[in-house]
């Protein structure tokens, strides 16, 4: 089980060619091509108008359930209600029907549903479907089919409808009999997950509905969110928690064993689940503070959400080579006389470079060969930076230098984030300090100052005001503690939340989870290309008979790439957090985790994901608004035409991509933050170019985690690529947060 995703990727060779061949060769191929292209500059990207959150807007989460072929499914649900529907209600249509009546009809439903054929199964479980879905064709606009389908979402609920489903899901998922059939099949259509499709979209319907919260919700509603939430995040009757009934479907439609699994709608219902159960973004950030007060650490400086929403898409200020260049560049005592009017060149050249491009992150066509010869050189770059890359990365200034260096990086004007210090830097710049004046250290101490300087003084003192203390590092200290004295301290009591439960389900088999995850996110990457071993993620958005009209074969393959978008929104956002709850509940759930995502090849695999042409990604519009929930629902399907496939759809991006996007660079700085040889990995697989592209977005919260990305990495870049990319160095500058003493601008010993 300690298989790994095979990328089929290779380090690029450590030799001084210049080539980069990492994944399919980055120079020559068509895609990074007209990536380069001086046409395709960020100055045509206007600025994005994306609030990013835990979630699209209701109606397009609902949408994004079905797959175009499935819209014919609706009128057969509502057949399958109005036939029942008329057997048990005479002369009234459902919307007319008292509370007490609809609860009645409901019980009556969930009793029929207990047969034993399955297909008179199957048409009970069509009809609490079209109830899930709003009894749309009773409802004028698609205002009404949403309200009422949260209206029968609820009502369904308290009728015990989600209990019922699991059962039948569980019955479904056991039925060796489909997966047999699946197996034998070559090839598998929507027609082979009726049954599964019917039971994952009324669950899902249910857990959509009622964990979006409204001010206008009733207490009774509220009464059962919270009901629900404890459901799912629970063992109930013995019973594993429901997201792990997903992740064992995942694994299992991963292993070959249940190909007719409709992977998108599990990995949808997987992802709001653990959001339903676990919290969101915004509700992490409470717990974050909470937790911090009950370890009695100081509050937070600022929320980063409002901060980076705050933010604004870079562009090019007149003052960044300025800003950059006194700020980055090392003291003119360091300098020789050649050295600094080399720079002083540097500088007037780079100035006009921004008056002439007026693009911030415009690919520098001159430098391009440059960049990655530097990047990938490996006896002049990397070989000659050996003995730099094991040392401590948190090389102090110059002592003399110390206390004007610490208030220019303190108090900033205009810079989004407080500076933040550690421990383990405060104690290394003064053992630093202390070898360099007095001759010896004294371990751990950051108290006793005698013999030092008044500017070590000054600068210690700077840093210990900006010192910051996170969850994590009380987490390691209690349990050094606990392994120091076992006995003494006795056994940590650990509460049951409903994320520590989770982590206990799927610790033992957490290796083939992320696995598992992983494999799917690469065959939905566009950048990967079809090859007859990888899994077949299509099983439910295929028809039943292949189209036989062009217009037809345009609409499945919009409906295709609208599916693998969607597989990968939902599979980033449930990576990103889980990893995020673990690492709050317990710093090694998180490092575990972390590390099992690595083993299998995340890091590369997201890397493959951005290079490609990500401004197109973002903007794709791989959508066709009049098939989409509910408007399919209210108007009649018009006729296929080249024009109703592009009608409607007048956004300048697409949500989820950049959703999706931001996601992953998000989970990318998770898994090499403050670790080295992950670092390492970004440097040996060049993502420094394939990063800088995607700059070209302009969106602030995108363009924020890429340039996180590239600062890790910048002081192995080498002296070369930083003089090229001046520019990227003073967007770092201005969005990024400052750690004092990090010598992430020199890196190449500038500083001894």
């Amino acid at each position: 089980h300690w298989s790994v995703v095979e990328l089929h990727l290779q380090p690029p060779p450590l030799s001084g060619d210049g080539a980069s061949p990492s994944f399919e060769t980055l120079k020559g191929s068509p895609a990074i091509t007209s990536l380069t292209s001086p046409l395709q500059g960020s100055v045509d990207c206007p600025t994005l108008e994306f609030e990013y959150g835990d979630a699209d807007g209701h109606a397009a989460e609902l949408s994004e359930l079905y797959s175009y072929t499935e819209n014919l499914e609706f009128t057969t649900n509502r057949r399958c209600f109005e036939e029942d529907f008329k057997t048990q209600v005479q002369g009234k249509e459902w919307l007319e029907l008292e509370e007490d009546a609809q609860k009645a009809y409901v019980m009556g439903l969930l009793d029929r549903l207990e047969v034993v054929s399955r297909e008179r199964r199957l048409k009970v479980a069509r009809a609490v479907l079209y109830l899930a879905q709003g009894t749309f064709g009773e409802c004028d606009s698609e205002v009404d089919v949403l309200h009422w389908s949260r209206y029968n979402c609820f009502l369904l609920y308290q009728m015990g409808t989600f209990s019922a489903f699991l059962e039948l899901l569980h019955m479904e998922i056991d039925n060796s009999q489909a997966c047999s059939s699946a197996l034998r099949k070559p090839a598998i259509s929507i027609a082979d997950s009726t049954e599964l499709r019917v039971l994952l979209s009324v669950m899902y319907l249910l857990v959509e509905n009622i964990r979006l919260e409204r001010e206008t919700d009733s207490c009774r509603w509220r009464t059962a969110r919270e009901t629900f939430r404890t459901e799912l995040s629970f063992s109930m009757h013995n019973e594993e928690p429901f997201a792990l009934l997903l992740f064992s479907m995942v694994t299992k439609f991963c292993s070959g064993l249940a190909p007719h699994f409709p992977i998108k709608k599990v990995l949808l219902l997987l992802w709001k689940v653990v959001m339903f159960t676990l919290g969101g973004f915004e509700h992490l950030q409470v717990l974050k503070v909470q937790k911090r007060a009950e370890l009695g650490l100081p509050p937070l400086a600022e929320d980063s959400i409002q901060v980076v929403k705050s933010m604004r898409a870079a562009s090019p200020p007149s003052y960044t080579l300025d800003l950059g260049e006194s700020q980055l560049a090392p003291p003119p005592s360091k300098l020789r006389g050649r050295r600094g009017s080399r720079r002083q060149l540097l500088t007037k050249q780079d100035s006009l470079d921004i008056y002439n491009e007026r693009d911030l992150f415009k690919t520098e066509e001159p430098a391009t060969e440059e960049e990655e010869e530097s990047a990938g050189d490996g006896e002049r770059t990397l070989d000659g930076e050996l003995d730099l890359l094991e040392q401590d990365p948190l090389v102090p200034p110059p002592p003399s230098q110390a206390p004007l260096s610490a208030e220019r990086v303190a108090f900033p004007k205009g810079l989004p984030w407080a500076p933040k210090v550690r421990q383990k830097d405060i104690e290394h710049f003064l053992e630093m300090s202390r070898n360099k004046f007095i001759g010896f250290t004294l371990g751990q101490d950051t108290d006793t100052l005698v013999g030092l300087p008044r500017p070590i003084h000054e600068s210690v003192k700077t840093l210990k005001q900006h010192k910051y203390i996170s969850i994590a590092d009380i987490q390691i200290k209690n349990e050094e503690d606990l392994e120091k004295c076992p006995m003494s301290l006795g056994e940590e009591v650990v509460p049951e939340t409903p994320c520590e439960i989770l982590y206990q389900g799927m610790l033992y088999s957490l290796p083939q989870y992320m696995i598992a995850l992983l494999k799917i996110l690469l065959a939905g990457a566009p950048t990967s290309k079809a090859k007859t071993d990888s899994i077949n993620i299509l099983a439910d958005v295929l028809p039943e008979e292949m189209p036989i009209t062009v217009l037809q074969s345009m609409k499945l393959g919009i409906d295709v790439n609208r599916h693998k978008e969607i597989i990968v929104k939902s599979i980033s956002a449930l990576l990103l957090l889980l990893l995020k709850h673990f690492k709050l509940n317990h710093i090694y759930q998180f490092e575990y985790v972390s590390q099992h995502l690595v083993f299998a090849n995340c890091i590369p695999l997201i890397l493959k994901f951005f290079n490609q042409n990500i401004l197109s990604y973002i903007t794709a519009k791989n959508s066709i608004s009049v098939l989409d929930y509910p408007c399919c629902t209210i108007q009649d399907l018009p006729e296929l035409t080249t024009e109703s496939l592009e009608a409607g759809d007048n956004n300048q991006f697409c949500w989820r991509n950049l959703f999706s996007c931001i996601n992953l660079l998000r989970l990318l700085n998770k898994l090499t933050k403050w670790k080295h040889s992950r670092t390492m990995m970004l440097v040996v697989f060049k993502s420094a170019p394939i990063l800088k592209r995607a700059l070209k977005v302009k969106q602030a919260m995108l363009q924020l985690y890429v340039l996180k990305l590239l600062k890790i990495q910048t002081k192995y870049l080498g002296r070369q690529w930083r003089k090229s990319n001046m520019k990227t160095m003073s967007a770092i500058y201005q969005k990024v947060r400052h750690r004092m003493n990090d010598d992430w601008a020199y890196g190449n010993g500038e500083y001894s």
